[in-house]
C-alpha cells in the first residue's frame, strides 16, 4: 500500500466536471494498493495516518495531529503511485493491485476513516479524476513500505 499525503488549506475532486469530493483544512490522501495488500495493511496505514502529527501548534512546530485541528480528509484512488520507471521511458504498473481488490480496500479505508473523522470525502474509484488542491506549507508525505 501508498499514501500520498498533501497537508492542505483547501482540496477538492471533480468527475466529469462536477465536483464530488471537497475539503476545508486538512489532508489529501492518494491511495494505492498493491498485489500483496489486504485489511490488515490498510489498517496499518490507516492508523499511522490519523496519528501523523504534521499541523502546526501556536509556536510554529508540527506537532498536532488531524483530530488536534479538526481537519478534514480527502481520498483519491490513485494506482499510479505503484510505477515502476526502472526499465525504458513507459511505466509499468504490474505491482499494482487488481482493481476490484483495490476498490475494496479503497472504500474499506473511507469507510474506517470516517469512523473517527467527521468530514470524509472522495473521489471515485477508476474515474477521470480532476484534483484542485492548495497545499499548506507545501507539506508532503509518501507512506509506504519503506517506512511502515
Amino acid at each position: 500500500m501508498k499514501f500520498l499525503i498533501q497537508r492542505v488549506l483547501e482540496a477538492s475532486v471533480k468527475v466529469d466536471g462536477e465536483t464530488v469530493g471537497s475539503i476545508g483544512k486538512g489532508l489529501l490522501v492518494f491511495v494505492g494498493a498493491g498485489r500483496e495488500d489486504d485489511r490488515a495493511a490498510a489498517d496499518k496505514y490507516l492508523k499511522k495516518l490519523l496519528g501523523l502529527r504534521i499541523f502546526e501548534d501556536e509556536n510554529g512546530k508540527t506537532n498536532l495531529s488531524l483530530k488536534d485541528v479538526n481537519g478534514e480528509l480527502l481520498f483519491v484512488s490513485q494506482f499510479t503511485l505503484y510505477a515502476n520507471c526502472k526499465k525504458g521511458n513507459r511505466p509499468s504498473f504490474i505491482e499494482a493491485g487488481d482493481p476490484d481488490t483495490a476498490n475494496e480496500l479503497y472504500e474499506y479505508i473511507i469507510r474506517e476513516a470516517s469512523k473517527s473523522v467527521p468530514v470524509v470525502r472522495h473521489g471515485i474509484f477508476g474515474a477521470d479524476m480532476k484534483v484542485h488542491l492548495v497545499n499548506d506549507g507545501p507539506f508532503t508525505i509518501i507512506l509506504d513500505e519503506h517506512i511502515l
